[in-house]
Formats: C-alpha cells, sequence, structure tokens
C-alpha cells in the first residue's frame, strides 16, 4: 500500500510506480476503468490522468495487490480484489 495522503508522488514517481504492473484498475466512485498494461498500455497521458488527483500528487487510496495496482476507491472493487467478498 502506498500512503498517498501522507506521502506526496509527482507523475515521474506515479509513472515509476507502474514497473511490474500488469493492471490498473482506476475508480471514482461508481466508475471504474481497467487498463491492461500488457497487452495495450496507453500512452502516460491516459494514464497519469488516472493516477494523478487535483492537487497533482497521486490519488489515495492507492494499493499493488500482486500485479496489479488499484487507484481511488470503489468498495465492490477493493472486496473483489482482497477477496473478502
Amino acid at each position: 500500500m502506498v500512503a498517498a495522503a501522507k506521502i506526496r508522488l509527482r507523475p515521474d514517481d506515479a509513472l515509476a510506480l507502474l514497473d511490474g504492473i500488469d493492471t490498473i484498475i482506476a475508480m471514482r466512485g461508481a466508475k471504474v476503468d481497467t487498463f491492461d498494461l500488457k497487452k495495450q498500455r496507453p500512452e502516460d497521458e491516459v494514464l497519469l490522468g488516472k493516477l494523478i488527483g487535483p492537487s497533482g500528487n497521486l490519488r489515495a487510496p492507492t494499493a499493488r495487490v500482486g500485479r496489479v495496482l488499484l487507484v481511488g476507491f470503489n468498495e465492490e472493487t477493493y472486496a473483489k480484489m482482497l477477496g473478502t467478498r
């Protein structure tokens, strides 16, 4: 887990988090976007739009689960990824 609320990560740092990541799941409330970085990695600008919040820092919460990076929060997605449902 990256303490994005405490540790400020800028765009270059956020892109560095993608090393070893196969999938990004970006969440904003009910909206969930999934990016398969192995099959078709979007441009860095698209990824940064999902990783970086209005403050210019990494969105919180951000968690790595295996080779998946979870960005933002959606209760159903977290429950599924963490195996609590």
